[in-house]
């Protein structure tokens, strides 16, 4: 199938395959006019590289997690794999600590406006001077 087809399938733009393509991700063979053309495999495949990347992967580390889909026997490439998965889950869970963090003092200076919101509010208007 062409690139629009693909994209169609898949809803994933002829844009976002092209990059998956650059990156290595996906393969397409070219008709003599050049035109790419992939496989009904391509349409699985990008529905997989789409979970990836929103799971917060990079399309380096999707580039070494994709040997594992492509040579399941094969025991080096599943080490690799493994660890690079669990780099990643790793960095999942400092974002996350991050995130909690962040929330936390953000929570703090909420407490604090709105106490500071609370004494406006009780505050007795200032008198105007008449001059």
């Amino acid at each position: 199938m062409r690139i629009g087809e693909l994209s169609k399938r898949t809803g994933v733009s002829p844009r976002s395959l092209r990059y998956y393509e650059e990156q290595g991700l996906l393969t397409s063979s070219r008709s003599d006019a050049g035109q790419r053309h992939y496989s009904d495999a391509a349409v699985q495949r990008v529905s997989l590289i789409r979970q990836l990347f929103d799971a917060g992967m990079s399309s380096r580390v999707i580039a070494t997690v994709l040997p594992c889909v492509d040579v399941p026997g094969d025991l080096g490439v599943a080490e690799e794999t493994f660890t690079a998965m669990m780099r990643e889950r790793d960095r999942i869970d400092a974002d996350i600590a991050h995130m909690i963090e962040t929330r936390d003092a953000l929570d703090v200076l909420i407490r604090a406006n709105s106490r500071h919101r609370d004494e406006l509010s009780t505050a007795p208007e200032p008198v105007a001077q008449s001059t």
